[in-house]
This record gives C-alpha cells, sequence and structure tokens, in this order.
C-alpha cells in the first residue's frame, strides 16, 4: 500500500486556521514560510513516528527541524500544544493516506486486496512504530478524549475500506449476494484488527494465543484470508 502521503496533502489553511483557534499553533506558525514550516511538521513527524507524539523529546524535534527550542515555543505556546499538534496531524495523515489508497485496494480481487490491506498496515508500521503502538494503547486503554480525536477517525475509515473492497467483490461475483453485508464487513474488519494487533502487542496475542514460533504470522495471515474468501463465494 506504500508509505504516507506528502505533508502539503494532509495540512492546507482550513486546517492551520481551526488549530490557531483552538490554541493549538500561532499565528506565528502559520505566517512561517511554507518550507521552514514544513520543516518543522516534519520533525514533529519523525519523532512522534518513532516514540509516539506524546513521548516526543522538544530538544529533539527542534534538531530534527533546523530551529531553536525557542522558536518551537513561538510556533507552539506550550509544550502541550506541541504534543497536540502532533497528535492532530499524524492522525490526519493517516486518514489521508488510508483514503487515498482505498480506490486502489478495491480493483483488487477479494483476497488479494484483504491481503494487500494486512501488508500496508505493517509497512506502515515498520515506517511510524511509535506512533502505530500509541494508536493501540488508545485504543485499547479507552480514554474518551483519545478514542474521539486518535481512535474513531482512523477506526471509521478502516471499516469503510473493509466495506468498499467487500462491495466491489460482491459487484465482480465473488461474494454470495445473500450475505448479510454490514455484519460480514464488520466483523472481516475485527478479525483483521485482530490479527494485525496481535503481532504487536504481547498481551493480546497471550489471550488469543494466535502466533508462536510452531504458528507464525505468515500461516494464519494466509489461513485468515483463506476462510474469509471460502465462507464468501458463491
Amino acid at each position: 500500500m506504500g508509505s504516507y502521503l506528502s505533508i502539503d496533502a494532509v495540512i492546507d489553511a482550513a486546517f492551520l486556521s481551526d488549530l490557531r483557534e483552538r490554541g493549538i499553533i500561532t499565528g506565528t506558525f502559520i505566517q512561517l514560510d511554507p518550507s521552514r514550516r514544513e520543516g518543522v511538521v516534519n520533525g514533529i513527524l519523525e519523532e512522534s513516528a518513532l516514540k509516539g507524539p506524546t513521548q516526543i523529546n522538544i530538544k529533539e524535534v527542534a534538531r530534527r527541524a533546523g530551529v531553536s527550542i525557542g522558536s518551537l515555543y513561538q510556533y507552539f505556546n506550550h509544550r502541550q500544544g506541541l504534543l497536540d499538534f502532533a497528535i492532530e496531524i499524524i492522525t490526519r495523515q493517516m486518514v489521508a493516506s488510508l483514503t487515498y489508497f482505498k480506490p486502489y485496494m478495491t480493483e483488487l480481487p477479494l483476497r488479494e486486496a484483504l491481503s494487500a490491506y494486512l501488508q500496508g498496515g505493517f509497512e506502515m508500521a515498520k515506517e511510524y512504530q511509535g506512533y502505530i503502538h500509541y494508536f493501540m494503547r488508545a485504543a485499547y486503554q479507552g480514554d474518551p478524549v483519545f478514542t474521539e480525536r486518535v481512535v474513531r477517525p482512523i477506526a471509521v475509515i478502516m471499516l469503510d475500506i473493509t466495506r468498499d473492497i467487500l462491495a466491489a467483490a460482491q459487484l465482480r461475483g465473488e461474494v454470495r449476494q445473500d450475505i448479510d453485508f454490514e455484519a460480514t464487513a464488520r466483523l472481516i474488519n475485527t478479525l483483521i484488527i485482530a490479527v494485525y494487533d496481535a503481532q504487536f502487542l504481547p498481551y493480546l496475542n497471550t489471550y488469543y494465543q494466535l502466533v508462536d514460533e510452531d504458528v507464525l504470522p505468515e500461516r494464519i495471515i494466509d489461513n485468515l484470508l483463506v476462510l474469509i474468501e471460502n465462507t464468501l463465494k458463491p
């Protein structure tokens, strides 16, 4: 599925204006030269990808962005503003990337599409491991603030992708017409999430007993796809 979209594809004037109204960024940040602003955003993203947006180091962000710590505080007023910006921008980037790749996955046969969906998730995890772990913690801890700000936007687009893949497969005649479409889409989505998350959260794998040294993840994924395909085919 590839990597994330560029910064230009996910940041626009309306988004920046909204963040300023909410006190997350300052007018100084909005007025920055676009190349300088992109450098700051990239510095935040790189640090967030490594450590997660709530664990970023201000000095490291400044170093990566090529600006002083004092300049960062002119852009965000305080540390919490910087953390909130990191959460907002990386969540927005993930949603935009998933949305962008959705049409490509719907063009693939059902099994290939679900495989590409899973493999794309693993590629994202390698590149943005800190954020993926942060997102999973937010998802399983159930904090209502992070549920709405972080988990729900991404979860909604993930279910939409599963629906669109299933609908396209049904139109091509790969899936029976008599299925309970919505329930099936949600069940497939949940199965994919469970298999994916167990690769990164050891306590989930301990509970699920999904993979071990004898039953490797590739074997689980292959059999998951076979199960879905065989269950739904006409």
